[in-house]
């Protein structure tokens, strides 16, 4: 059929012998292909662009982001960089209280309530805070003490220094040994930075039992201090006990005893070194 031509154009139609109108097969006579040029923006970044070399600005600020993301991906930090240090206490006040309120009356594996993202802000402030108080009600308890002497009463800030040793000492040395123990014996569990954050975080007992052994009565000073070794040591068997028990069975218990008996040793220290001279009767 044809059109006037006062319309502009002529069209074309061809109708076959079973009446099919300009039947084409679409399925396998074409092949569609989609370069892009006319595609509306729908707000996706393409899967070539969004491996880190996508940047949504110009100029040095698009090469300061680069140059970031870069740095992130490649994962290296070294000694003298804050970055090396900065994993290591990424967690907020809120999050410290919320460990240390775990640590004094557990519910649950402390390991759980880390997170898979153990920490040494909470472990090094508690250290810190146990030998001030440390140092500061034991001077308190030694001046109740000797009062009611004849003799005045001077400061020992050697006392000072000895909390520092013991607190720091035993809780960065100890659970460096027991990881180093671990891994020579072959535990594929033994986690340093675990450690340190478990025997860090079992410190915070000591803060509470430190001002209740202000107290003159040496029965309950021992009360005191038993309870404080009794709550730590459970803490810490408690969520050590599934690494250690990891190794050979015989080690594992030699182990475990060892390192109930430094925690005893430790526990005895607070008690001899900071609050025995209570009991001594004023010359």
């Amino acid at each position: 059929m044809s059109r006037p031509s006062g319309a502009g154009y002529d069209v074309v139609v061809e109708v076959d012998d079973e009446g099919d109108l300009g039947h084409t097969d679409l399925e396998t006579g074409l092949d569609f292909q989609d370069f892009g040029h006319n595609d509306p923006p729908t707000g996706k970044i393409p899967s070539d662009q969004s491996r880190g070399f996508f940047s949504t600005g110009g100029g040095a600020s698009s090469s300061r982001t680069a140059g970031e993301n870069a740095t992130n991906t490649t994962g290296k930090r070294y000694l003298w960089s804050l970055s090396f240090y900065a994993q290591f206490f990424n967690v907020d006040t809120s999050e410290v209280l919320r460990r240390c309120f775990a640590a004094l009356f557990p519910k649950s594996n402390f390991l759980d309530v880390l997170e898979g993202n153990p920490d040494l802000y909470g472990p090094v402030w508690i250290a810190s805070t146990v030998v001030l108080m440390l140092f500061l009600t034991s001077t308190l308890a030694s001046y109740f003490a000797k009062v009611k002497g004849s003799d005045g009463f001077n400061y020992n800030f050697t006392s000072l220094t000895g909390a520092a040793g013991l607190v720091y000492g035993y809780t960065a040395l100890v659970p460096v040994a027991l990881w180093g123990v671990l891994k020579w014996y072959g535990s594929d569990s033994a986690n340093l930075l675990e450690c340190l954050s478990l025997y860090g975080y079992a410190n915070v007992i000591w803060v509470p039992v430190s001002i209740a052994s202000v107290s003159p009565i040496q029965i309950l000073n021992w009360v005191f201090c038993a309870v404080g070794l009794g709550i730590s040591a459970t803490f810490l068997f408690r969520n050590l006990y599934p690494v250690i028990s990891g190794i050979d069975a015989q080690t594992s218990k030699i182990v475990l005893i060892v390192m109930l008996v430094l925690h005893g040793g430790f526990a005895l220290a607070i008690k001899v070194l900071f609050f025995a001279h209570t009991s001594l009767k004023p010359l």
